[in-house]
């Protein structure tokens, strides 16, 4: 999560690749003039969803240029943002700290939370599409640990899901509904050390999914279950930065220790903020944001 409109640095470019389970990988679009963040697949699999400039956007996965998202009555974006169920709506988070509603065709947007002291972080939408998982700061106030938090689609009381004191972040539904997937600091006292985890939508069977010495984060599960993504920061990481050699991880469900594929990439906020998984499961997107001059890098 973040509150503020990124830009590049004058010797960065960003660049989307979509990546297969198979390793292979390919560069979708690069540019020099807008930092887009954070791809969504959408739901008929022609197109990626992404933030850059406050604005939202939807990227051809057969090429071209970015096109905006004409939305109304919502502040600039911040790069956490989750499709609908029904492939046809999307959720957003903004930097006032609130959560909105609005089409992907664009028009006007419904904001959903209420101002109840805290900045709302939207990560993850049930699949009935009834419930959202986001991060709750405290009067956005980012030295204070993020709580899990849900509340209904269409607005009205949020309820707190605890995982332990530390902070945590990246809370998405399980496909089947049954879980939500994060990462969290509550398993160690180093500070920043996030680990993977899974906790049941009613609280119980909170789990830690990999324990490593590197810093995780985002576990996003491919629709199939069969496969998950995360973003693997270096070792004493705080947060989730932006600019730092790190990199996309492939694993299979069924074993979260062994990676099957790795992409290391200069990158880290941003990359692989929300669930950029294919409908049909063979693919995902990530953005990298290298320098041209490799002496910075």
């Amino acid at each position: 999560m973040d509150d503020a409109t990124r830009t590049l640095q004058p010797d960065q470019r960003c660049e989307v690749w979509v990546a297969s389970v198979s390793g292979a990988s390919q560069l979708l679009y690069s540019t020099d003039r807008i930092l887009l963040e954070a791809p969504n697949w959408t739901l008929d699999g022609t197109a990626l969803v992404l933030n850059g400039d406050g604005k939202l956007w939807t990227l051809d996965v057969s090429g071209g240029e970015p096109v905006e998202v004409p939305l109304t009555g919502v502040p600039d974006l911040n790069n956490d943002h989750v499709l609908a169920p029904d492939g046809s709506g999307i959720y957003l988070s903004a930097n006032d700290g609130h959560i909105y509603g609005a089409s992907l065709g664009g028009g006007p947007t419904q904001r959903i939370t209420d101002e109840d002291g805290t900045f709302h972080f939207l990560h993850g939408v049930s699949p009935d599409g009834r419930e959202l998982a986001y991060v709750g700061i405290e009067a956005g106030d980012f030295t204070q640990p993020g709580r899990l938090m849900t509340i209904a689609s269409d607005g009205g009381t949020a309820a707190r899901v605890d995982v332990g004191p530390g902070h945590c972040d990246g809370p998405e539904y399980s496909p089947d509904g049954q879980w939500i997937y994060l990462n969290t600091e509550s398993f160690t006292s180093a500070p920043g050390h996030a680990q993977l985890a899974r906790i049941r939508r009613d609280g119980s069977g909170f789990e830690r999914l990999l324990t490593s010495d590197s810093v995780d984060w985002f576990p996003h599960l491919s629709p199939d279950v069969r496969f998950a993504t995360y973003i693997r920061f270096p070792s004493g990481t705080e947060g989730h930065p932006a600019d730092l050699p790190v990199a996309v991880v492939l694993v299979s469900t069924e074993d979260w220790t062994v990676p099957l594929q790795t992409w290391p990439l200069f990158g880290g906020q941003g990359t692989l903020n929300v669930n950029s998984w294919s409908p049909d499961s063979t693919r995902f997107a990530f953005v990298a944001y290298p320098l041209t001059d490799p002496s910075k890098d």
